[in-house]
């Protein structure tokens, strides 16, 4: 891993495969880890230079002293993307975003239409935080009240952030294990154990606090690249007929649905959902 300079800030990246081929880059959501490490090599594999990277404070990216009272916006985070792909160089980049960085995905294809050859978006929204527009599902409730009633951890200790991790999962219908493994890889390589630096770490609280204003989703038909919308059948935090509303109102967009998965996408997606990135070119 490494750090790239791009539109004022460090970006924490890590890269897979070769440097000179056609770049894939994926939004942290909020940390790099967000995008599991057999996805990233299959389409590596698949010819593709893969570059995930941690949004603002989050990470090795360049972190607040207070990450919850953040000082920029939705744009920004759009306009950070946009930057690190002209600065990783090779052309137009594959933009993919999972959950909130899906939102990011969104505005930077949006407003930077030349940076970009085609969009993944997965497991996300067309809306900002908040309450969803009346013809989108919204999260589904008694699962939010169980994920939100539970006392939060130690951040500073590992492994009861790890068990808080693995119990989010499984509310949320994903797998414990894997969410366990994730969790403490985000808190070994979080700088610094401040409870509010490692709670943006683990559960990106900062998108309840940045603007997202003004809208985008009726700017959706204006995206002119080839468009990926994935979304897990048994998503709880964003159902399902959000990634369909995405996938109607992107012209000619493709929507994969993925039948067994849930709210986070699993490793064993990786082929299906790798095959069907890489078809977009």
């Amino acid at each position: 891993m490494t750090t790239v300079h791009a539109n004022g800030i460090d970006l924490a990246v890590e890269s897979f495969g070769d440097d000179g081929a056609p770049l894939v880059l994926l939004v942290g959501g909020p940390t790099m880890l967000s995008w599991p490490d057999a996805l990233c090599e299959r389409l590596a594999a698949g010819g593709r230079r893969v570059v995930r990277y941690d949004l603002r404070d989050s990470g090795g990216s360049t972190t607040a002293p207070d990450p919850l009272s953040p000082a920029y916006t939705l744009r920004d985070l759009a306009a950070d993307a946009a930057a690190l792909a002209d600065a990783l160089g090779g052309g137009p980049a594959h933009l993919a975003g999972a959950g909130v960085g899906g939102m990011v995905a969104q505005v930077a294809a949006l407003d930077r239409p030349d940076a970009f050859s085609a969009l993944t978006l997965i497991g996300t929204r067309a809306v900002a935080p908040g309450p969803a527009d009346d013809d989108l599902p919204d999260h589904d409730q008694p699962t939010m009240g169980r994920l939100f009633s539970r006392p939060l951890p130690d951040w500073a200790d590992r492994e009861a952030v790890a068990d808080f991790a693995a119990e989010g999962a499984d509310i949320l219908g994903d797998d414990p294990a894997a969410a366990r493994a994730v969790a403490a890889r985000i808190w070994d390589r979080t700088p610094g154990t401040e409870p509010p630096v490692q709670m943006a770490n683990q559960m990106g609280m900062v998108f309840s606090r940045i603007d997202c204003t003004p809208r985008w989703r009726e700017r959706l038909p204006e995206i002119g690249i080839p468009t990926l919308v994935v979304h897990g059948r048994g998503d709880r935090f964003f159902p399902v007929g959000n990634g369909e509303a995405i996938a109607r109102e992107i012209p000619a967009a493709r929507l994969l649905v993925l039948e067994k998965a849930g709210t986070a996408l699993p490793e064993t997606a990786a082929e299906e959902v790798a095959a069907a990135m890489l078809s977009l070119g």
